[in-house]
């Protein structure tokens, strides 16, 4: 489903004409560090055979470019081992709206549930699932330090290399942040998921839809700066020491704003979703955020003059090649966001993930259905 923030009858209205509108119709391994990559001969955006489902679905996630796992509002939990070809449903849990879901290898990984009083039918209080079997079982996340944390739209995870005892070793970072409308609350592990501990973030931001670490110590968090939307502004917010303390790096100037997915193709340039609810039907201008100096600094470029359109996620498999999802459509650029122009890719493609495959790359797009960028199959059946 798509976002309902704090009451406003205005865009409550909105949300739900989008709704009906649906129901009518890089990986973790990737993070240790930016990798040429070029794209396959021939590829483009082609669907998938899933589950019909009514409305948004938020999260998809690749261990590699064969096995993988997507999450849907259902309480539904689908898994992959030859590329998208076939998915089984490893786990349905009615009660709970699945919005986000990462991996720390096959068999290692993590659920996110946005939490009750959101979305109507929700009843599961638990913030975090996780599976140690490859998806055949998932259990709460439990004995977490800090806050209570009452949801999670987006999970992120960092494998990451250091010197130990003169030996070089690996450690994995995990975070995961939420809600959208609120409140803002940061999970944080530095040991793959072994121990946990919770950030309250609602002085910094008031509702966390993304988040994106570099480092330990280096990562950003963005949303919004209030949960009604009337008096929302898109955010971002970095820390440099690890979630002690955070600065503002990005406000938008306008309301009824939300900055919702981020993605970094390298370590200096990113891509950010600005999402407008304005009700004005003069407000056209739908803009992306875009980076080059890892995060400290954001400037505005355009992506389309269209009042229909609400951006969502965001992916780039390079500086220069890109995608948007948005509630009409996806768009592609190929020159770091100069221009862009309209690709079938779904519609509310909400997360973007680029998998490497050799010296070139795959990537998935999740929306009201499931996309794959790669080599054509050659019938419609989708046999290769």
């Amino acid at each position: 489903m798509f976002p309902m923030l704090k009451p406003v009858p205005t865009l409550m209205s909105c949300l739900f004409a989008m709704m009906l509108l649906c129901s009518a119709r890089p990986a973790a391994v990737a993070k240790s560090g930016p990798v040429a990559m070029t794209a396959p001969m021939g590829a483009a955006w082609h669907k998938l055979t899933t589950e019909p489902y009514r409305g948004k679905q938020d999260d998809i996630h690749f261990v590699d470019a064969r096995v993988g796992f997507y999450v849907n509002g259902s309480g539904r939990i689908y898994r992959t081992v030859d590329g998208g070809d076939h998915w089984t449903e490893v786990l349905h849990q009615p009660g709970t709206y699945f919005r986000t879901v990462g991996m720390v290898d096959g068999q290692l990984g993590f659920a996110g549930n946005i939490g009750t009083e959101y979305f109507p039918g929700v009843t599961d209080t638990i913030p975090l699932y996780v599976t140690r079997d490859g998806g055949d079982h998932w259990s709460p996340v439990t004995g977490i330090g800090g806050p209570q944390v009452k949801g999670l739209c987006a999970i992120d995870v960092l494998r990451t290399h250091f010197v130990n005892a003169g030996q070089p070793a690996e450690r994995v970072l995990v975070h995961a942040a939420g809600r959208v409308g609120g409140p803002a609350f940061l999970m944080r592990s530095l040991d793959a998921g072994a121990t946990w501990k919770s950030i309250d973030l609602n002085d910094q931001i008031a509702m966390i839809t993304d988040v994106r670490f570099f480092d330990e110590m280096n990562g950003l968090v963005l949303g919004a700066d209030d949960a009604n939307i009337e008096r929302a502004h898109a955010v971002m917010a970095s820390t440099r020491d690890g979630g002690v303390t955070w600065q503002r790096v990005y406000t938008s100037a306008r309301p009824y704003e939300i900055m919702w997915k981020v993605s970094f193709p390298t370590r200096q340039i990113g891509f950010a979703t600005v999402q407008s609810y304005d009700p004005d039907t003069t407000v056209t201008h739908r803009i992306v955020a875009k980076t080059e100096d890892g995060g400290r600094t954001w400037r505005e470029i355009p992506l389309v003059d269209a009042f229909p359109v609400r951006e969502f996620g965001v992916g780039f498999a390079d500086p220069q090649t890109g995608w948007v999802g948005t509630s009409t459509g996806g768009f592609e650029t190929r020159d770091g966001g100069r221009s862009w122009k309209r690709v079938e890719m779904g519609r509310a493609v909400n997360k973007i993930r680029i998998v490497p495959e050799g010296r070139s790359y795959v990537a998935y797009a999740i929306g009201v259905e499931v996309f794959k960028f790669s080599t054509l199959p050659p019938d419609s059946s989708g046999k290769r």
